[in-house]
């Protein structure tokens, strides 16, 4: 029977982490306390994520808390990570908008005995124990194979991404991977939002009305960016253009419906807050020695380098799906 690599990571995943999900909640200290550093906490993508992490403390009685900035600011987020290892969790989550500028921060939290994970956003170098989230260079091979059909093999496409950003970068990467078997299709700039919509918003405008260069193809790598474009080619009645977004925000899902938006790539943000700090308890009760071991590149790791959660293409033939299973995670 053939089993895809994508599944039988998964199996494997699933196999080495069994003890983590089979475990009960005895054992767990009243001050056993876990973190997630986010990057943007006000956006939906973020408050998903704090849903699973409200739903893993209630699951495993534990207290497990999401801090960081309102809005994308990668200094905040270093601060806030600085006061987080002062309190000494048991563990901590961190999405890293700046790998490097977060790297010797996790470091000092590794070396202090303080368990950290990355979820969504990695930060490689870093010693973080390990990875969870989505396999970003997989999301964007599926995100240009879309595009590469939606253009019918030839355009000019504009990207709006944050550079700094790992995640970002491997999606990007994967895009121009698919992309290469239609080589008339182009990437001809890609915009730094630096995480803030209305920049998404005064940069799709100056597209629009410049008419420098022919554009046929919008490409969000983050969330925030998709709704913004999608609103400005609505205002400026711009027909013709493909939009292909990130994550499931209820405006993007909106466009989507109204078919201004041809399809989005769902993550899991959810599951990456719940699974991770099922993790992070695990590492906190059977501590690896010594924690700072490069444990990504050791071949007899007794954890994982990464837990892929998986990634939705998800466009008008399973909108109505995707919509009822938040309304009943919304119950």
């Amino acid at each position: 029977m053939y089993v895809s690599r994508t599944r039988m990571a998964a199996l494997l995943a699933l196999c080495t982490l069994a003890p983590i999900t089979g475990c009960s909640t005895s054992g767990h200290g009243g001050d056993e306390r876990y973190y997630l550093v986010a990057s943007n906490v006000k956006i939906p993508y973020w408050q998903a994520a704090a849903a699973g992490l409200s739903k893993v403390a209630a699951d495993m009685k534990v207290t497990a808390t999401m801090v960081g900035p309102d809005t994308y600011d990668p200094n905040e987020q270093k601060a806030e990570f600085a006061r987080v290892v002062g309190r000494k969790p048991a563990g901590i989550l961190v999405s890293a908008a700046d790998p490097e500028l977060l790297k010797e921060d996790i470091n000092q939290a590794i070396d202090a005995g303080i368990p950290v994970v990355t979820m969504d956003s990695d930060a490689p170098s870093s010693k973080r124990v390990l990875f969870i989230g989505t396999n970003n260079y997989q999301a964007g091979l599926m995100g240009g194979r879309v595009l590469a059909k939606q253009l019918q093999g030839k355009g000019n496409v504009v990207v709006f991404s944050i550079p700094s950003q790992a995640n970002l970068d491997e999606r990007l990467r994967g895009y121009k991977d698919a992309l290469s078997a239609a080589p008339a299709v182009s990437i001809v700039q890609v915009i730094d939002i630096r995480g803030n919509p209305a920049m998404a918003f005064d940069k799709a405008t100056d597209i629009v009305e410049g008419g420098k260069q022919k554009v046929d193809a919008f490409v969000c790598l983050e969330a925030t960016a998709s709704k913004e474009v999608a609103e400005v080619l609505n205002r400026k009645n711009t027909k013709g253009k493909t939009i292909i977004a990130m994550d499931t925000e209820e405006g993007t899902l909106g466009w989507i419906e109204k078919g201004s938006i041809a399809a989005t790539i769902a993550q899991r943000p959810y599951t990456m807050a719940y699974y991770g700090v099922k993790l992070l308890d695990d590492l906190h009760h059977h501590k690896l020695q010594p924690l700072g071991n490069n444990w990504s590149q050791n071949l007899t790791s007794p954890v994982p380098a990464m837990v892929d959660t998986g990634a939705t293409l998800v466009d008008r033939s399973n909108l109505s799906e995707i919509r009822n299973f938040a309304s009943e995670n919304r119950k």
